[in-house]
């Protein structure tokens, strides 16, 4: 994997984020097509309207796979950045930090975490000033 700092960290899977999402708004469109051209013929009319509804579950699957996924993340990553935290000072991550400031300490190396965690807290930084503040990039290989 290249080398991870602000401007490139961020993961998109093609087969995911392009070719599924792809595959799943051209049949959403296809089937909202077949449900316009069988409102005349009440033989197809059910099952037009069934294919849509499928393929708009499907489409909520998608998403909801994947926010489950970075939820399930976010849990992992708050857990390990609270042991880090811990491990260094002796105390639990400041409880006014939310998830995501959380999540955008993660790239932040030892040096810099301490201080970055008590600075997210004081001032309410946003996820991304929390990751612009950070000046030696950790790099986290294995996100979702």
């Amino acid at each position: 994997m290249q080398e991870q700092s602000y401007a490139k960290h961020a993961r998109t899977v093609p087969m995911y984020h392009f070719v599924l999402f792809g595959m799943l708004l051209l049949t959403l469109i296809g089937s909202g097509v077949n449900l316009w051209k069988s409102m005349g013929d009440h033989q197809r009319l059910y099952s037009a309207a069934l294919i849509l509804v499928m393929n708009v579950c499907m489409v909520f699957i998608a998403l909801f796979a994947r926010i489950f996924a970075l939820k399930a993340q976010d849990r992992a990553i708050r857990a390990e950045e609270n042991l880090r935290h811990f491990v260094l000072t002796g105390k639990l991550l400041d409880p006014r930090l939310e998830a995501l400031q959380i999540v955008a300490l993660r790239f932040a190396p030892d040096a810099e975490f301490v201080a970055l965690a008590q600075l997210a807290a004081d001032k309410n930084m946003s996820q991304d000033d929390i990751k612009k503040s950070i000046k030696n990039w950790k790099a986290d290989n294995y996100r979702v």
